[in-house]
């Protein structure tokens, strides 16, 4: 019965390895999810957040997964209105990668908000007045078309394609798909730089605080900028686990290499802005506050000026001379160092932009205060990683994820 779902011509591992890579996978899941039920229960008082860390961990995962699944919009984005048809065999892929993280990210708000039976509040008794109430719109707005973009996947199933109603359904959703792809943009375009808005516009806090264009703060750009530069590097990042996991080959080379050489552009620039925004902030903006650069960066291991210097430097100047040039982008090693790097960069950015904004004391008497999560939080952080496993392995074993596939792999 299960060789019967999977797509023809490709082969797959015995229904007994799939299971039991599940049922361990599952386990932590599980772990998760009863952390999770703690938090519902229980209330927030299962976190160490405290009057120092109203964001914390589940916040910063929030933003992580968010840019990392910016992979799906940016390439919607070229393969449908800048008409990059290469990349409709890495699409599908990018799309599942997006809908996982998207997921993940509204999971996590609904953990974090402590009280879920109230989470219909931020669309019934929506403050205007608030970004995050623009971000809650945007993401649930986004994750809708993305669960429309994945439903054609789903029904291009073995056995469900030979239904009529869901053959045509899955071609005619497939024809429109420009015009959803489209949206998805225009919403992320917003809620990335939204999620960027809320910390430059804390004017409490000088480490987070931008001046900016009108009313949207530099950061507001930098966010989409961001993710559209690194979200297509950490979708080329798991494709290739999946193929060192499967040992096949599923997407070719140019494919790979042409995400990788938009995205290098697209870092390269984004650094560029950012060492101009560093550069801004810590000669007027701090200064005009009554901060030094020194001010932001304590003595502890945690938050040294290490940082800046990994972001900046390691994970964005380096990745991005790697993918812009055709000898870094043809070597797989340098390749997938600059990818790697890239994925860690602007989850460092989101760490930063969270996490260190509520470390650094900013009144006379404070000092700077670390910030330890309890097993609570770190179970629900890890939960998205085991679901997107799951939802990853079963799409890739039932789906036809991969078009180039049997291609690749003619001994299947």
């Amino acid at each position: 019965m299960d060789s019967a779902l999977i797509p023809k011509g490709v082969r797959r591992c015995s229904f007994g390895q799939f299971i039991l890579f599940i049922a361990i996978v599952g386990a932590v899941l599980l772990w998760g999810v009863f952390a999770m039920l703690l938090c519902w229960l229980k209330g927030l008082n299962q976190t160490n957040m405290n009057d120092y860390y109203g964001f914390a961990l589940w916040i910063w995962a929030d933003l992580a997964v968010i840019a990392l699944g910016g992979g799906a919009f940016f390439s919607g984005f070229l393969k449908y209105i800048m008409g990059k048809d290469e990349l409709k065999n890495i699409i599908n892929y990018a799309v599942l990668i997006g809908f996982i993280c998207y997921s993940s990210a509204l999971l996590i708000l609904a953990i974090d908000i402590g009280q879920p039976l109230r989470g219909w509040f931020i669309f019934w008794h929506a403050n205007v007045h608030s970004m995050l109430t623009e971000v809650a719109f945007c993401l649930s707005c986004y994750f809708a078309v993305l669960t429309i973009e994945y439903i054609p996947l789903i029904l291009e199933n073995r056995q469900l394609d030979r239904v009529p109603f869901f053959h045509n359904l899955s071609h005619n959703m497939h024809e429109v798909m420009a015009v959803f792809a489209a949206t998805g943009a225009f919403l992320s375009f917003f809620h990335q730089g939204s999620l960027g808005g809320v910390a430059g516009v804390l004017f409490g806090r000088p480490f987070a605080y931008r001046e900016g264009i009108f009313i949207w703060p530099w950061t507001f750009f930098l966010f989409t900028w961001s993710a559209a530069a690194c979200g297509p590097c950490f979708t080329i990042f798991v494709t290739w686990l999946t193929e060192k996991i499967t040992r096949k080959k599923l997407v070719k080379d140019n494919v790979i290499e042409l995400l990788a050489k938009i995205s290098g552009w697209m870092l390269a620039t984004y650094t560029f802005a950012k060492i101009i925004d560093t550069w801004y902030w810590a000669a007027v903006t701090a200064p005009s506050a009554g901060f030094w650069l020194p001010d932001f960066y304590s003595g502890n291991a945690l938050y040294g000026p290490w940082i800046l210097f990994l972001e900046i430097i390691i994970c964005g100047v380096i990745p991005a001379f790697i993918l812009v040039t055709d000898t870094g982008r043809k070597n797989r090693t340098t390749l997938m160092t600059a990818v790697i790097l890239a994925v860690i960069g602007v989850c460092l950015n989101r760490w930063v932009m969270v996490l260190q904004v509520m470390a650094v004391p900013v009144m006379p008497f404070d000092k700077w205060v670390l910030y330890y999560p309890s097993w609570q939080e770190v179970a629900t952080t890890i939960l998205p990683v085991a679901y997107g496993v799951i939802l990853i392995a079963i799409s890739y074993r039932y789906l036809p994820i991969f078009p180039q596939e049997k291609e690749l792999n003619p001994a299947d």
